[in-house]
């Protein structure tokens, strides 16, 4: 497994590929994770600003189907 290439990985069909996945994220340690989704203070900003928003006003919200169907139709 340890002399494939990215190409030869990328020929494996979808769940082994998310297995794959999954086994190299999870060999990471909680440190290496934290630092690998760290988010920049704008980011954390921005977060915080909707997450406020939404509290605010609950109905604003967008079901994912919603979202998925506009983003279908906008491509």
């Amino acid at each position: 497994m340890a002399s494939r290439t990215l190409d030869d990985l990328l020929k494996l069909p979808p769940s082994e590929r998310a297995d794959l996945a999954l086994a190299l994220w999870e060999s990471l340690s909680d440190a290496d994770r934290a630092a690998e989704v760290a988010l920049s203070p704008e980011q954390e900003s921005e977060l915080d600003r909707r997450l406020a928003k939404h509290t605010a006003d609950p109905t604003s919200a967008v079901p994912w189907e919603e979202v998925r169907r506009r983003l279908k139709n906008d491509a």
